[in-house]
């Protein structure tokens, strides 16, 4: 039976959107793998380190038979094709992959937490995981609508509609 999770890609280097586009089918490219649905692109502005460019976000659903450990392995391998360079903390990068959702799993381990432990803080996340999935849940969080309707501070722009 296969899993469904919800992945968050990120970049703001090297032709952002074409990083993105290239991803999503990298994710269907997956062992086990298909990609269900993709949102939207959005333009968002960097969070923790202000002095770089902006964002293109964008959320995409799976089903997947891998387990979470090795679709994070997996989500790695891809980002490391990008070019992805781990310089500092909240760096520009060619690619970032998150594992978002997993079913309703709550996990913590060393390098892995399902949910995503800032998504429901994340208006870039929580808009395009909305458009795909209109009644997410976070588990442990609660409605991923209520989540977003507190991040009514954050400016996000639609760029290509899915």
């Amino acid at each position: 039976m296969p899993h469904i999770a919800f992945i968050g890609l990120g970049s703001n280097l090297e032709d952002p959107r074409s990083q993105l586009q290239r991803a999503f089918a990298e994710l269907d490219g997956l062992p086990e793998t298909r990609l269900i649905a993709r949102s939207s692109l959005y333009r968002s502005a960097p969070l923790g380190y202000p002095d770089q460019p902006e964002f293109v976000n964008a959320v995409a659903e799976i089903a997947t038979a891998l387990t979470p450990q090795a679709l994070l392995q997996a989500l790695l391998q891809i980002e490391h094709r990008h070019g992805r360079e781990r310089t500092f903390r909240n760096a520009p990068r060619t690619l970032d992959l998150d594992v978002l959702l997993y079913d309703d799993t709550q996990l913590h381990e060393h390098g892995l937490t399902i949910p995503h432990p800032q998504m429901h803080l994340r208006a870039f996340v929580l808009q395009p995981l909305l458009e795909i999935a209109p009644d997410a849940g976070i588990p442990g969080v609660g409605q991923a609508g209520m989540a977003l309707k507190r991040c009514q501070d954050q400016v996000l722009e639609m760029l290509d509609a899915a």
